[in-house]
């Protein structure tokens, strides 16, 4: 009994095994099945973006350049240096001009907006066809430019390639191009450390010559009368040559000159970053001042107007002028020695050490002439300023004494003569003064040592004391009523 019990739990045992084998087949085959399904919907999905991928098209836009030279198929569009796009098709249209298909790829950059420009650029001076177009964008809240657009030449720029440049010169101008580059070269050998510092400050000029550049392009008028005037004054230097070319031996020679103050040079440049920024300051404050003078600005510009007529009269003096110009131009620089206004700056040096140095003389250091009449005159201002209030008689003097000189066939002579009163009024009639009563009267109306009168005291009844302890006596007048 008891082998048959153990033999029924065994068989119970092994069923239940065999149940549980199964279940774990079943549901092995079901995650199997599960996992071949998401399988299957990515590869769908996959193959879904591709097909709507590959069966789409990109967003493009054409170009219209005056020239396209050098720009193939699959050149780069960039915004900002970032690659959106490539060029697909190079077509010429019926006019002459380059039809350039641009493919924008990138969807953060498609559709472009109305304002949008387009430049042909180079990615260097070193090779051929590697150019590139790049977009700058028009405003955010601008029309779209529909798939398919056209940019029209008025929103595009053509690169300027250098031998467009070159060949807007004649054959002697390239010649001396080529000498100047050439001597730019031979100047500089051995200083490329020199050169790279100096390119580290290239950026920043480079940036305010763009800025300067772009206010000139925007009053485009302006501009080309200032290239047409250029020009007239560039003809007219031309029929000088004779005059240019003494000038630039002259040049040659200043230059020589500076060249040979290299240590002086050395230090005004080292001091000239601290001008530059105290400059910058100054025209910074100056921004006030200039919207300050836009009110001085309008109410000129009817003066302005008036002015042309003058100018225009002027022309004919300036023509006139120029013999006395060229004269002027020979008293300050002739050839030869001493005989010219430069020579004679050069001989007035000692005289300006003398006028304004101090010098030794006599084993002495002597002021120059101008501090010691500056000292002379701060000693003797008490002395004139005593002396100031006097100055109408002292005027008065000088006026009487040289009315009393005068010339004849002999030389000069003065001519002066005594006032004695003689003469005495009695009964309305003017009598002589008896001799034994002379001496008496003139002892009567004489007087003598007045040294301290004030002035205007000539005249009785105008005595003026400046102030009231100036030194003076208001007493001393001349005699009579």
């Amino acid at each position: 009994m008891r082998r048959r019990a153990g033999s029924g739990e065994a068989g119970r045992s092994g069923s239940e095994q065999g149940e549980g084998a199964q279940r774990a087949v079943r549901h092995s085959r079901t995650i199997g099945r599960a996992v071949a399904l998401g399988a299957g919907v990515v590869v769908l999905a996959a193959v879904a973006v591709a097909l709507l991928a590959g069966g789409g098209s990109d967003y493009t836009v054409t170009a219209r350049f005056i020239n396209a030279g050098q720009l193939v198929k699959g050149n780069l569009v960039q915004v900002a240096g970032r690659p959106v796009g490539e060029v697909t098709e190079i077509d010429l249209s019926d006019d002459g001009q380059a039809e350039v298909t641009l493919a924008i790829t990138d969807d953060g950059y498609a559709p472009l907006r109305r304002g949008t420009t387009a430049t042909v650029r180079q990615a260097s001076l070193s090779g051929v066809a590697n150019r590139y177009v790049d977009l700058r964008l028009g405003p955010a809240d601008g029309a779209e430019v529909a798939d398919g657009a056209v940019l029209r030449t008025d929103e595009t720029t053509t690169a300027v390639d250098l031998d467009q440049l070159f060949d807007t010169f004649d054959a002697d101008t390239r010649k001396g191009l080529q000498r100047v580059v050439q001597g730019f070269g031979t100047s500089n050998e051995g200083r490329s450390r020199e050169i790279n510092r100096g390119f580290l400050y290239l950026n920043p000029s480079l940036a305010a010559s763009s800025r300067l550049f772009s206010e000139l392009n925007r009053d485009t008028p302006f501009l080309r009368r200032f290239v047409v005037d250029s020009s007239r004054l560039v003809t007219d230097l031309a029929d000088r040559r004779d005059d240019l070319a003494g000038l630039v031996d002259r040049l040659a020679v200043t230059t020589r000159a500076i060249g040979s103050r290299k240590t002086e040079l050395r230090d005004a440049i080292g001091q000239l970053p601290d001008f530059m920024r105290r400059s910058n300051t100054t025209f910074v404050n100056l921004r006030q001042a200039l919207d300050d003078l836009a009110p001085l600005v309008d109410e000129s510009t009817p003066v302005a107007r008036k002015l042309r007529p003058f100018l225009a009269e002027l022309r004919p003096l300036a023509r006139d002028a120029r013999p006395t110009l060229r004269d002027l131009s020979r008293l300050l620089r002739r050839d030869g020695a001493g005989n010219d206004l430069i020579e004679l700056t050069r001989a007035a040096i000692p005289l300006d050490a003398a006028a304004t140095r101090d010098t030794q003389r006599n084993g002495a250091t002597r002021q120059g002439a101008f501090p010691a009449t500056v000292d002379a005159l701060k000693v003797a201002t008490p002395e004139l300023a005593y002396a100031r209030p006097y100055a109408p008689e002292l005027t008065g003097w000088f006026d009487d004494f040289g009315h009393s000189g005068i010339y004849d066939a002999l030389g000069g002579a003065s001519r002066a003569a005594l006032h004695v009163n003689a003469f005495t009024l009695v009964g309305g009639q003017l009598q002589p003064i008896p001799p034994e009563l002379r001496q008496q009267a003139f002892a009567a109306g004489a007087q003598t040592r007045q040294l301290n009168r004030c002035p205007g005291s000539i005249e009785r009844g105008a005595v003026w004391k400046p102030t009231p302890d100036y030194n003076c006596d208001e007493t001393m007048v001349p005699p009579g009523p």
